[in-house]
Order: structure tokens, then sequence, then C-alpha cells
């Protein structure tokens, strides 16, 4: 299977991708036990999914027993400009770097389709494809394939893509050469848990989603707490902060997928705009973006929580035209808006 192996890597990147690397689908070390304290700690929060399907992101190879090899697959999305610098812009929202154009599912699954087939023609066997939509546990999996570690902040890093980029993976009954599980290269490193602003992170390789302002502005219905809505800052959907800041993106690749460039309207987009869109406009706005499926009223709830920590007194009439909102939730962002900027 050498042969077959080392032509199947040239086509993963002939068909898009930057890393390509197998492993055993029952090679994941440490994950059952790792996933239960999490669950058990209550770290998921609202994301119920992940305690109902444990029993497979602990074992995937129960997905699908008659799998013998995990392709895993990277690809660079790493953006031209600095994800950061929005934070300094008070009335104007930060959109996570992965939202800021198409769903990277729907391009990310044709390509693994595209290689899934290739695969098929030249050796037979079957094949499952994956990307963030099963309860597969991609980043341990992408350890033990050797696409990168997982890193302080929980999310896979590499030593040539740095912090950003997919991963999707090929599951197929054929048993391929596996490559070397890739070791921790964090070493003494908290930049990525020093900058959390909400501190999600208990201990290294920790995560409490609760905290997370990734989970809160995404995952997370109805209100976030009062106390953690003045630390969201002007994040209106996802966090890239413990991502931006990892030293090792010093070698990442630009995204070379147009569709990973952000739209320039997604990149620092003003506030008093984005809270006034209506179901119809907000979709029309997102159409083909992954921000589409949390719907209208979750994000315009985090757009008015940014107007609350804006500090900028142009935005409380925009605010205050929302605090009768037919969405309760949106409503009661609207009022605390207000609150937050009656002393501005």
């Amino acid at each position: 299977m050498q042969a077959l192996t080392k032509a199947l890597k040239a086509e993963a990147v002939a068909v898009g991708f930057d890393l390509c690397r197998m492993c055993r689908p029952w090679d994941v070390g440490q994950v059952p036990d790792r996933l239960a304290a999490f669950l058990d700690r209550g770290h998921h929060g609202q994301m119920h999914w992940l305690a109902e399907r444990s029993h497979w992101r602990g074992a995937p190879q129960l997905l699908w027993p008659e799998a013998r090899t995990v392709i895993m697959l990277g690809e660079s999305y790493t953006p031209q400009h600095d994800p950061l610098s929005v934070l300094d812009q008070p009335a104007h929202g930060a959109i996570s770097v992965y939202a800021q154009n198409r769903d990277y599912h729907d391009v990310l699954k044709k390509r693994l389709k595209r290689l899934a087939r290739w695969l098929i023609a030249e050796a037979g066997g079957e094949v499952k494809v994956f990307v963030d939509t099963a309860p597969v546990p991609e980043k341990p999996l992408g350890q033990a394939a050797g696409l990168g570690w997982q890193g302080k902040h929980t999310n896979l890093v590499s030593r040539q893509l740095g912090s950003w980029f997919f991963l999707g993976s090929v599951f197929t009954t054929l048993e391929l050469d596996i490559d070397t599980l890739e070791v921790d290269h964090c070493g003494s490193c908290r930049a990525c848990l020093d900058i959390c602003p909400t501190s999600a992170f208990p201990a290294p390789y920790q995560l409490d989603a609760r905290r997370c302002i990734s989970y809160l502005t995404i995952e997370h219905h109805g209100p976030v707490d009062p106390a953690l809505r003045p630390m969201l800052g002007n994040r209106i959907y996802g966090c890239d902060d413990c991502l931006a800041v990892c030293p090792w993106n010093k070698f990442a690749q630009t995204a070379h997928e147009i569709k990973y460039q952000a739209r320039p309207e997604l990149v620092a987009p003003e506030l008093a705009a984005l809270a006034v869109l209506d179901d119809g406009t907000f979709r029309t706005l997102f159409s083909g973006s992954p921000i589409k499926r949390i719907g209208r009223n979750r994000f315009v709830r985090n757009v008015l929580y940014a107007i609350g920590n804006s500090g900028t007194a142009a935005l409380r009439g925009v605010a205050q035209g929302l605090c009768d909102d037919p969405d309760p939730v949106v409503a009661d962002a609207a009022r605390w808006a207000v609150a937050r900027l009656e002393a501005v």
C-alpha cells in the first residue's frame, strides 16, 4: 500500500488540501477519559449532543466498524488581515475569520468527496467522509495522524499551518500506511490561555465551553449571563483571540481558496447596520455563510451586547429601538445595552 498512500497524498494536494496523513480509527489515546471528565464537569453547556453521542466520540471505530484507516485532511484558512485589529473598533463587530465568507463545511466536503472518488477508482474499497457534522473526534485523530497537536487552547496546531486550518476526514475500509503521531510543541508558552477574555481555560488543555465566547455567541440559546456580557467586547460571532496569538502562526500559509478569503463587508461591519436586520435581510446578507445557522434573533442579541460594550453614545438610540423586539432575548439585550450606554 506504500505506493497507493504516496499517490493519495499527492492527489490530496492536487484537489486543494494542504495536509494529508493517516491513522487508525481507534487511535484516539485518552479521548474517552478526557471526554468523560469534560462532560462530568458540565463544561459542554447546552451542547447536549456531545453527551448523547459520547460513545462514538470516544471510540470512532464504532461509527463504522468496517473502517480500517482514517485519512485526515487539513486546509489553511489563514487570514490576509490581522483578525484582532477590529477589537479596537468598538462601533464595529468582530466576526470569527472562518465565518467571513462561505461555509467551510460545503467547500471542504466537495473536496473530500472528490478525493474519496479518486481512491475508490484507484483501489476500490468503501469510504465515508466527515466534516465536523458527525461525532468524529477530529482533533485527536488529526494528532494521531500527525497533522498537528492539540495545543493548550484545545485546538489543533500544525508546524506547517499554525492554528488556522480546517479539518476533514475520509474513513475507508482499505488498510493504508499510517503516519507518526505528532507530539506537543507548546512548551512553556501560555499566550492562548492568557489572552482569553473570559478565562475559559480552567487549566492548560482544558476548555470550559460555558465561558468560551465562540460557544456563547454561536451555540448558547437564550440570554448570556450578565456577568459575562461585558467580556464579549464587540465579538458578535465567535472569537479568534486564542488562535491569533499562537506563535506557530509565523509558519502559516495564506489561504489559497478564494471562498475562505474575507468578504470586505464582514471584516469590521458596523454594529448600527447589523442591529436593525430583520429575518429576511439577515438571511440575504449571510446566504452561504455559517452565520446563517444561528438565525437573526441570536445574531442581533450578540450585536446588542457589543453595542452595550461599545461606549458609543450614538448607538444608544439603535438599542432603544429594539427594546420591544418580539423576541424576548433580543429585547432583554437591547434594554441591557441602553442601560450600559446611559452613563456615556
